[in-house]
């Protein structure tokens, strides 16, 4: 598993600015930027080390850069149109397949955080069910503007690490 994950790395290490793009561009929602401005600190030593300096990345962006990549995210539980790896990771802990309830709370829930905050709730599902993912709503609507902002960026980090962990 290791020599695959090196093997991976290395290969990342030769692509060009496109190419690489093209490969881990997605795991940061409709943000390309992220990769691009991480090409620039090749060669990376490990899987990690990407996802630490893609991390860095964000950290250092502009507060508007930063805004711009949380609402690129889809709220949690819609029947809209999604990314097909946002799909898929709503998919693997029920959120479609929310009953009518369930799915009336989850609209009111992200009606008002988005509110409350002007970008959507994001929190990484991976090994959350949608009990945990409603009871951290109900939670985190409370935060302050500050908080959630820099918690809202911690998820968008672990979702990061997750898809990054599938393509390399």
């Amino acid at each position: 598993m290791a020599e695959r994950v090196w093997a991976r790395v290395m290969e990342v290490n030769q692509m060009n600015r496109e190419e690489f793009v093209s490969k881990v561009g997605w795991v940061f929602e409709h943000s390309p930027w992220v990769a691009e401005k991480a090409w620039e600190s090749m060669p990376f030593q490990s899987r990690e080390e990407l996802l630490q300096t893609m991390v860095k990345v964000v950290k250092n962006a502009e507060a508007a850069l930063q805004l711009a990549l949380l609402r690129a995210h889809p709220d949690l539980g819609t029947r809209l149109k999604i990314s097909e790896v946002s799909q898929k990771e709503q998919a693997g802990v029920g959120l479609d397949r929310l009953s009518k309830n369930e799915h009336g709370e989850f609209v009111l829930l992200n009606q008002r955080y988005v509110e409350q905050f002007d970008f959507p709730f994001i929190m990484a599902v991976k090994g959350q069910s949608k009990e945990t993912i409603l009871a951290a709503m109900k939670e985190r609507v409370g935060n302050t503007y500050q908080q959630e902002f820099l918690t809202a960026l911690d998820e968008v980090y672990k979702i990061a690490g997750f898809r990054l962990s599938d393509v390399i």
